[in-house]
């Protein structure tokens, strides 16, 4: 009697050309975060005609700004385990109806308070959506092609971003405040719907869930082509082994793995402080330097220009070379470049270079680093252990917004506060390193792209 034959997912996946049907999923993510990234645009953008409306000072929103940070943290933590245990497509479209929902409902918010408990449940719906979306991304690329296919993905939060700052500013004379709140909820639910009925559930999870495995060759004949009848289907031997019962979150901290958790969550946390401490408080900064609020907007924005140039470089990098140095050097670089903008006062031109160049080492790898984590954790924990990188890097964001506006406060002059940001770039580099450095010692690989990139 013939046996039945036995392949893993990741080789499937691998042998093929990237499919209409990969395409498709890596679309229907690219929204994901586009939503994301115009929700988080919006706010800031809406919030002056909140606080006309109502007639608040600058310090009652203060509230409302970290209210959304901190329910993008707990949503993050709460979400990915839960995505580990029922699935990435289901509490991914699930996160996205929910921050929709709540969106809606926050433009009928009657006063401060309410709107800012409703900016906490919109944040917790997000923090759902995007790590999942980087996960199920990663799931379905085939390796030699992960990061740069998960980096264009992240890009629509970009995009997401420029649109919600874009449409904010037109059509808030006209719709008010509250109209781009419901607007920035209904194409969330009406998205929700839409990949409630065509994203498909990631293969690696079926075959470690054992649900509904008769899908898992479904799946695969869509991308490949070919038929999978009499196949059984199974993770790489390393995940294999890994899967000891242990829950989701356990295996974050579980012996050999503890050590990449550490190392990750401190890039996580020191490359989000350094983006949200620029991106609050850099026009601010620039201006205290010496420069009209107009030109200061112009600089600030070459920090997203950069940043979107440096998620694409640094994808395609990652695929070709070691993961691990090409960022440790992105990071180094943007390093440098922080420094750089603390001596250029004189030249804008120069300080807008400067912060084009940060923009590329420090917001691009950070999207690459998405990337990476996805591709360090074995599927039985993968959406936990993004999730939760994430939410480490929202406790960073949350740091970064109250530091910029602390060394305002304490009058720390214009060189000085770029230097000072600059320790955390340097760190991230060091810490990044030192993971590589793990991995070669305990030869902890779960994927093929870490495998082909240590032994380079």
């Amino acid at each position: 009697m013939n046996q039945p034959r036995s392949m893993t997912i990741q080789e499937v996946i691998d042998a093929a050309p990237v499919s209409a049907f990969q395409w498709r999923v890596l679309v229907c993510c690219f929204l994901v975060v586009t939503l994301d990234g115009f929700d988080t645009a919006a706010i800031g953008f809406i919030a002056p005609a909140i606080r006309h409306q109502w007639q608040l000072d600058a310090a009652h929103l203060a509230p409302l700004f970290g209210a959304g940070l901190f329910g993008l943290t707990l949503g993050a933590l709460m979400f990915g385990p839960l995505a580990d245990r029922f699935g990435r497509k289901n509490i991914m479209w699930l996160s996205v109806a929910f921050f929709g929902l709540m969106s809606v409902l926050s433009a009928f918010a009657q006063d401060m308070s309410m709107l800012t408990l409703l900016r906490f449940l919109t944040g917790l719906g997000l923090g759902g959506a995007m790590p999942n979306a980087i996960t199920l991304t990663s799931e379905f690329v085939p390796a030699r092609r992960r990061a740069g296919l998960v980096t264009l993905m992240f890009c629509g939060f970009t995009l997401g971003s420029a649109l919600g700052g874009v449409v904010s500013a037109q059509w808030v004379p006209v719709i008010g405040w509250e109209g781009i709140l419901i607007l920035g909820g209904v194409l969330p639910i009406a998205l929700s719907v839409v990949l409630l009925w065509i994203l498909p559930e990631s293969p690696r999870y079926r075959v470690l869930s054992g649900k509904q495995p008769e899908k898992i060759g479904e799946v695969l004949h869509r991308i490949t082509g070919k038929d999978y009848t009499g196949v059984q289907f199974h993770l790489d031997e390393k995940e294999a082994k890994g899967n000891n019962g242990k829950s989701a979150v356990t295996t974050l901290f579980a012996e050999g793995v503890f050590p990449v958790t550490l190392l990750l969550w401190c890039v996580f946390f020191m490359s989000l402080l350094i983006i949200y401490s620029l991106s609050s408080w850099l026009p601010t900064m620039l201006n205290s330097g010496g420069i009209d609020l107009q030109h200061a907007a112009w600089v600030t924005a070459s920090f997203q220009i950069g940043g979107t140039a440096g998620a694409l470089l640094l994808g395609q990098l990652m695929d070709r070379f070691n993961p691990y140095w090409t960022l440790a050097i992105s990071y180094a670089f943007g390093a440098v470049c922080i420094v750089l903008i603390s001596v250029s006062e004189g030249s804008l031109w120069a300080m807008s270079l400067a912060v084009f160049g940060t923009g590329i080492g420090i917001s691009g790898s950070q999207v690459g680093l998405n990337a990476l984590a996805a591709s360090l954790y074995p599927t039985r924990c993968r959406a936990t252990g993004v999730s939760w990188s994430n939410a480490m890097g929202r406790c960073g964001a949350i740091v970064g917004s109250l530091s910029g506006g602390m060394m305002l406060a304490w009058n720390i002059s214009f060189s000085a506060m770029f230097l000072v940001i600059s320790l955390p770039a340097v760190t991230a580099a060091v810490a990044l390193i030192g993971l590589w450095i793990y991995g070669r010692r305990t030869q902890f690989a779960v994927s093929a792209t870490r495998v082909s990139a240590l032994s380079k």
